[in-house]
């Protein structure tokens, strides 16, 4: 079978930059390495604009526009801040604060999506990790681990999990993702704080910041927590209408909600709307563009033989080795729908959303998310290396695949 070897060339190039991100002197940015990927696939006439624009998935698309809308609320308003101080001035000791902190970004990262947490989360716990005397590189760590392990447990986590429910056609993809990765997540948590404080061991004694009310836009605030109050209650929703077997929403539709009181009643709308992370989006609308062009090509369907994914263990490894190479949210766009039309089990899917979500606690490239609060803490004057990452990754990415290995085949 002859293949279109075009797209293909076009794919391992994007890939190489994105690993190297720099030409020359020249420092290139990951949104713009996958924008000139879809541009060259478009140019060279390996999609047509038609099915360019067709293959863009909306509801993705809708639903990181309203996170990061309320993202960028609940950063701005200082509210943020504020709730996060309230759990971490229960902390009696550095050690204590490394874990609330872990816990706390986790959480969030399971209902705002990881790669909001990462933008906003980083300048937070670079604050503390300063005031208290733990090391940055522990804590930027941390913060990497937290939001990776903690998206995995529910559809709206991260980017691939949200694509997978849509491949999937889980009617209630919340209570699958819940029912069978809340509590493995949990405990990999608490791991991922072990490996991190045996690496990098917080001091036993520090005078923690007091609790404080740091709070800059009172108005702003007070509609940033509608917002999440509104994102929590249409999960509930979500999670009650799968239960009783009801049609379930779009879950675009959370996110666009949550975002609504921001938008139509802030005065502040348009300062919001310039702090939205649009070069992630665009980002994933060009991913989207070159992966169909890929997809198009038949490479991949007539080449791999996917009959070998069966059980938990190899479907994890499988996926977190591939998403080294082109990263987890490629990987569930290129390949998940390939794999799941071989008529796999709920905990066989599951696997794969967990696999290409904790590849990212394993290598910097292995996900999005990481690769922001790298960015984001080079801006603050830190930064992690490659090797940095992964001597602390690789036992806890072992360590994750095995936790969740047992609970998804029990």
């Amino acid at each position: 079978m002859a293949f279109s070897i075009l797209p293909l060339i076009v794919l391992a190039l994007v890939f190489v930059l994105i690993a190297v991100r720099q030409v020359g002197r020249l420092r290139i940015r990951i949104w713009q390495i996958m924008l000139a990927g879809a541009i060259a696939v478009l140019l060279f006439g390996q999609i047509s604009p038609a099915d360019a624009l067709r293959s863009i998935n909306a509801e993705v698309m809708f639903f990181l526009f309203g996170m990061f809308v309320v993202g960028a609320a609940v950063t701005e308003s200082g509210y943020l801040r504020a709730v996060s101080s309230h759990f971490f001035s229960r902390a009696r000791t550095p050690d204590c604060l490394l874990l609330a902190m872990m816990i706390t970004m986790g959480l969030f990262s399971a209902l705002m999506m990881n790669d909001t947490m990462a933008i906003i989360g980083t300048p937070l716990i670079l604050w503390y990790a300063l005031r208290t005397g733990i090391n940055p590189k522990g804590a930027l760590l941390a913060l990497c681990f937290a939001i990776t392990i903690g998206s995995v447990a529910t559809p709206i986590g991260n980017p691939q999990n949200l694509l997978l429910a849509q491949y999937a056609e889980l009617g209630n993809a919340f209570t699958d993702f819940l029912a069978h990765l809340a509590l493995p997540t949990a405990i990999n948590l608490v791991i991922a704080w072990l490996v991190v404080r045996f690496f990098y061991p917080p001091p036993q004694e520090c005078p923690l910041p007091p609790r404080d009310d740091p709070v800059k836009n009172e108005a702003l605030a007070r509609l940033s927590k509608l917002s999440l109050c509104i994102i929590l209650a249409l999960v509930g929703v979500q999670i009650v209408m799968g239960l009783t077997g009801r049609e379930t929403f779009p879950l675009m539709l959370i996110a666009l909600a949550g975002a609504a009181p921001v938008l139509i009643a802030s005065p502040n709308r348009y300062e919001i709307l310039m702090k939205v992370d649009w070069y992630t989006l665009a980002f994933f609308a060009a991913m989207f563009v070159l992966m169909q062009s890929v997809y198009d090509t038949g490479f991949f369907q007539g080449t791999i033989d996917y009959s070998h994914l069966t059980t938990i263990p190899v479907i994890m490894t499988v996926s977190v080795v591939v998403s080294q190479f082109i990263s987890n949210v490629p990987f569930v766009a290129l390949f998940q729908p390939l794999i799941i039309q071989q008529g796999m089990s709920i905990q066989q899917i599951l696997a794969l959303a967990a696999g290409s979500t904790i590849a990212g606690d394993l290598t910097i490239l292995g996900a999005a998310s990481n690769v922001i609060v790298i960015q984001q803490a080079e801006q603050e004057g830190y930064s992690l290396t490659f090797w940095e990452f992964f001597r602390v990754g690789l036992p806890l990415t072992v360590l994750n695949i095995m936790v969740y290995s047992v609970f998804l085949s029990i």
